[in-house]
Protein backbone atom coordinates (compact mmCIF):
# COMPACT_ATOMS: atom_id res chain seq x y z
CA UNK A 1 0.00 0.00 0.00
CA UNK A 2 2.87 2.37 0.91
CA UNK A 3 4.59 1.52 -2.39
CA UNK A 4 1.39 2.37 -4.32
CA UNK A 5 1.09 5.75 -2.55
CA UNK A 6 4.75 6.55 -3.32
CA UNK A 7 4.23 5.70 -6.97
CA UNK A 8 1.12 7.89 -7.07
CA UNK A 9 2.99 10.85 -5.57
CA UNK A 10 5.82 10.47 -8.11
CA UNK A 11 3.26 10.36 -10.91
CA UNK A 12 1.58 13.53 -9.69
CA UNK A 13 4.96 15.26 -9.32
CA UNK A 14 5.93 14.26 -12.82
CA UNK A 15 2.64 15.55 -14.20
CA UNK A 16 3.06 18.84 -12.36
CA UNK A 17 6.59 19.22 -13.71
CA UNK A 18 5.39 18.56 -17.26
CA UNK A 19 2.64 21.15 -16.90
CA UNK A 20 5.15 23.66 -15.52
CA UNK A 21 7.59 23.06 -18.38
CA UNK A 22 4.79 23.33 -20.96
CA UNK A 23 3.56 26.56 -19.41
CA UNK A 24 7.09 27.97 -19.34
CA UNK A 25 7.64 27.09 -23.00
CA UNK A 26 4.30 28.68 -23.93
CA UNK A 27 5.18 31.84 -22.01
CA UNK A 28 8.61 31.93 -23.65
CA UNK A 29 7.03 31.52 -27.10
CA UNK A 30 4.56 34.32 -26.43
CA UNK A 31 7.36 36.57 -25.19
CA UNK A 32 9.44 35.85 -28.28
CA UNK A 33 6.44 36.60 -30.50
CA UNK A 34 6.14 40.01 -28.88
CA UNK A 35 9.75 40.94 -29.71
CA UNK A 36 10.84 42.36 -33.10
CA UNK A 37 13.43 40.01 -34.70
CA UNK A 38 16.76 41.80 -34.98
CA UNK A 39 17.35 40.21 -38.38
CA UNK A 40 14.25 41.99 -39.73
CA UNK A 41 15.61 45.36 -38.59
CA UNK A 42 18.95 44.77 -40.32
CA UNK A 43 17.13 43.55 -43.46
CA UNK A 44 15.00 46.73 -43.55
CA UNK A 45 18.13 48.91 -43.38
CA UNK A 46 19.88 46.97 -46.15
CA UNK A 47 16.79 46.96 -48.41
CA UNK A 48 16.43 50.72 -48.03
CA UNK A 49 20.05 51.38 -49.09
CA UNK A 50 19.78 49.01 -52.07
CA UNK A 51 16.66 50.88 -53.23
CA UNK A 52 18.61 54.17 -53.26
CA UNK A 53 21.40 52.87 -55.48
CA UNK A 54 21.50 53.20 -59.29
CA UNK A 55 20.96 49.93 -61.18
CA UNK A 56 23.95 47.93 -62.32
CA UNK A 57 26.21 48.82 -59.39
CA UNK A 58 26.77 45.22 -58.27
CA UNK A 59 26.38 46.53 -54.74
CA UNK A 60 27.20 44.64 -51.55
CA UNK A 61 25.24 46.21 -48.69
CA UNK A 62 25.91 45.11 -45.12
CA UNK A 63 24.15 46.35 -41.99
CA UNK A 64 26.08 46.33 -38.73
CA UNK A 65 25.24 43.75 -36.07
CA UNK A 66 22.83 44.67 -33.29
CA UNK A 67 23.29 43.87 -29.62
CA UNK A 68 21.64 40.48 -29.05
CA UNK A 69 20.28 41.77 -25.72
CA UNK A 70 18.20 44.38 -27.53
CA UNK A 71 14.45 43.90 -27.01
CA UNK A 72 12.04 45.97 -29.11
CA UNK A 73 8.29 45.50 -29.25
CA UNK A 74 7.16 43.74 -32.42
CA UNK A 75 5.90 46.19 -35.04
CA UNK A 76 2.31 45.72 -36.20
CA UNK A 77 3.12 47.14 -39.64
CA UNK A 78 6.08 47.41 -42.04
CA UNK A 79 9.28 48.95 -40.72
CA UNK A 80 10.21 52.42 -42.01
CA UNK A 81 13.81 53.24 -42.96
CA UNK A 82 15.49 56.53 -43.85
CA UNK A 83 18.84 58.29 -43.91
CA UNK A 84 19.60 60.84 -41.24
CA UNK A 85 18.49 64.35 -42.18
CA UNK A 86 20.95 65.92 -44.62
CA UNK A 87 23.03 62.76 -45.03
CA UNK A 88 23.83 61.47 -48.51
CA UNK A 89 24.33 57.89 -49.65
CA UNK A 90 28.01 57.04 -49.20
CA UNK A 91 30.33 54.17 -48.31
CA UNK A 92 29.28 54.26 -44.65
CA UNK A 93 25.82 55.49 -43.78
CA UNK A 94 23.62 55.56 -40.70
CA UNK A 95 20.09 54.31 -41.36
CA UNK A 96 17.18 55.03 -39.04
CA UNK A 97 14.79 52.06 -38.83
CA UNK A 98 11.51 52.89 -37.11
CA UNK A 99 8.21 51.34 -36.09
CA UNK A 100 5.12 53.53 -36.15
CA UNK A 101 2.41 50.86 -35.94
CA UNK A 102 1.52 49.12 -32.68
CA UNK A 103 4.78 50.32 -31.15
CA UNK A 104 6.87 53.45 -31.35
CA UNK A 105 10.64 53.08 -31.54
CA UNK A 106 13.59 54.08 -33.72
CA UNK A 107 17.00 52.47 -33.91
CA UNK A 108 20.06 53.64 -35.89
CA UNK A 109 22.12 51.08 -37.76
CA UNK A 110 25.48 51.62 -39.51
CA UNK A 111 25.42 50.27 -43.06
CA UNK A 112 28.44 49.81 -45.32
CA UNK A 113 28.21 49.96 -49.11
CA UNK A 114 30.64 48.36 -51.55
CA UNK A 115 30.44 48.06 -55.31
CA UNK A 116 31.75 45.32 -57.58
CA UNK A 117 33.02 47.20 -60.63
CA UNK A 118 35.69 47.17 -63.31
CA UNK A 119 38.61 49.46 -62.52
CA UNK A 120 41.90 50.19 -64.28
CA UNK A 121 44.99 49.20 -62.28
CA UNK A 122 48.67 49.93 -62.75
CA UNK A 123 50.77 47.11 -64.19
CA UNK A 124 53.89 48.44 -62.41
CA UNK A 125 54.83 51.20 -59.93
CA UNK A 126 54.63 54.70 -61.40
CA UNK A 127 56.32 57.92 -60.24
CA UNK A 128 54.73 61.29 -59.62
CA UNK A 129 54.35 63.20 -62.88
CA UNK A 130 54.29 60.06 -65.03
CA UNK A 131 52.21 60.24 -68.19
CA UNK A 132 50.37 56.94 -68.55
CA UNK A 133 49.19 55.14 -71.66
CA UNK A 134 46.79 52.23 -72.17
CA UNK A 135 49.81 49.90 -72.07
CA UNK A 136 50.53 50.89 -68.46
CA UNK A 137 47.17 49.77 -67.09
CA UNK A 138 44.95 46.67 -67.07
CA UNK A 139 41.24 46.15 -66.40
CA UNK A 140 40.30 44.34 -63.20
CA UNK A 141 37.05 43.65 -61.36
CA UNK A 142 37.18 44.69 -57.72
CA UNK A 143 34.96 45.21 -54.72
CA UNK A 144 35.49 48.86 -53.84
CA UNK A 145 34.22 50.95 -50.97
CA UNK A 146 31.19 53.09 -51.73
CA UNK A 147 29.73 53.65 -55.18
CA UNK A 148 31.63 53.34 -58.45
CA UNK A 149 31.91 57.08 -59.10
CA UNK A 150 35.32 58.69 -59.28
CA UNK A 151 37.27 55.84 -60.86
CA UNK A 152 38.92 56.22 -64.25
CA UNK A 153 36.61 55.07 -67.05
CA UNK A 154 37.54 57.24 -70.05
CA UNK A 155 41.09 56.32 -71.09
CA UNK A 156 41.30 59.47 -73.24
CA UNK A 157 41.91 61.34 -69.97
CA UNK A 158 45.39 59.74 -69.79
CA UNK A 159 46.54 61.66 -72.85
CA UNK A 160 45.96 65.02 -71.18
CA UNK A 161 47.07 64.40 -67.61
CA UNK A 162 49.90 63.13 -65.41
CA UNK A 163 50.03 61.31 -62.09
CA UNK A 164 49.46 63.62 -59.14
CA UNK A 165 51.53 61.34 -56.87
CA UNK A 166 53.49 58.09 -57.00
CA UNK A 167 51.43 54.89 -56.99
CA UNK A 168 52.36 51.22 -56.48
CA UNK A 169 51.68 48.37 -58.87
CA UNK A 170 48.07 47.19 -58.66
CA UNK A 171 46.68 50.56 -57.55
CA UNK A 172 43.24 51.29 -59.00
CA UNK A 173 43.27 54.61 -60.84
CA UNK A 174 40.94 57.24 -59.45
CA UNK A 175 40.34 60.56 -61.21
CA UNK A 176 41.79 62.30 -58.17
CA UNK A 177 45.10 60.54 -58.90
CA UNK A 178 45.41 62.41 -62.20
CA UNK A 179 46.41 66.02 -62.69
CA UNK A 180 45.09 67.60 -65.88
CA UNK A 181 47.60 69.35 -68.14
CA UNK A 182 47.68 73.10 -68.58
CA UNK A 183 46.07 73.44 -71.99
CA UNK A 184 45.70 77.20 -72.10
CA UNK A 185 48.34 79.71 -70.97
CA UNK A 186 47.92 83.33 -70.00
CA UNK A 187 48.05 85.70 -72.99
CA UNK A 188 47.25 83.03 -75.59
CA UNK A 189 44.52 83.63 -78.14
CA UNK A 190 41.59 81.22 -77.89
CA UNK A 191 38.19 80.65 -79.46
CA UNK A 192 35.28 81.60 -77.20
CA UNK A 193 32.39 79.21 -77.77
CA UNK A 194 28.83 79.78 -76.53
CA UNK A 195 25.73 77.65 -77.14
CA UNK A 196 22.49 79.64 -77.06
CA UNK A 197 19.13 78.06 -77.91
CA UNK A 198 20.73 75.43 -80.09
CA UNK A 199 22.91 77.99 -81.87
CA UNK A 200 26.67 77.96 -81.41
CA UNK A 201 28.38 81.35 -81.44
CA UNK A 202 32.16 81.74 -81.82
CA UNK A 203 34.34 84.74 -81.08
CA UNK A 204 38.03 85.44 -80.77
CA UNK A 205 39.36 85.96 -77.28
CA UNK A 206 42.46 85.99 -75.12
CA UNK A 207 43.13 83.97 -71.95
CA UNK A 208 43.72 86.18 -68.92
CA UNK A 209 45.01 83.23 -66.88
CA UNK A 210 46.33 79.71 -67.44
CA UNK A 211 43.96 76.78 -67.15
CA UNK A 212 43.97 72.99 -67.10
CA UNK A 213 41.38 70.87 -68.92
CA UNK A 214 37.97 71.52 -67.34
CA UNK A 215 39.18 74.53 -65.34
CA UNK A 216 37.23 77.78 -65.07
CA UNK A 217 39.31 80.73 -66.27
CA UNK A 218 38.86 84.42 -67.12
CA UNK A 219 38.96 85.35 -70.80
CA UNK A 220 38.41 88.55 -72.74
CA UNK A 221 36.35 88.90 -75.88
CA UNK A 222 38.58 90.74 -78.37
CA UNK A 223 35.62 92.28 -80.21
CA UNK A 224 33.73 93.68 -77.22
CA UNK A 225 36.60 93.80 -74.70
CA UNK A 226 34.19 92.18 -72.26
CA UNK A 227 35.76 89.88 -69.63
CA UNK A 228 33.89 86.65 -68.88
CA UNK A 229 34.59 83.23 -67.39
CA UNK A 230 34.72 80.00 -69.33
CA UNK A 231 35.67 76.33 -69.07
CA UNK A 232 38.78 75.09 -70.87
CA UNK A 233 37.75 72.52 -73.48
CA UNK A 234 40.98 72.16 -75.43
CA UNK A 235 44.19 74.04 -76.24
CA UNK A 236 42.25 76.48 -78.36
CA UNK A 237 38.63 76.46 -77.14
CA UNK A 238 37.06 77.93 -74.01
CA UNK A 239 33.32 77.38 -73.45
CA UNK A 240 31.72 80.61 -72.22
CA UNK A 241 28.10 79.48 -72.36
CA UNK A 242 26.22 81.38 -69.60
Amino acid sequence: MKEHASTFRRSRAGTALAVFVAASLAASTLAAAAIQPLASIRAAAEAFIRAQMPPGQGAVVTAGRLDSRLRLARCAGPLEASLLSGERLQANASVAVACRSGANWTIYIPVSVRSRIQVWVLRKPEAQGARLTAADIAPQTRLVSGLSGGYLTNLAVLGRSTLRHALPAGAALHLDDLLADFLVHQGEQVVLLASLGGIRVRAQGVALQAGRYGALIRVQNLSSSKVVQGIVQSRTVVDVTP
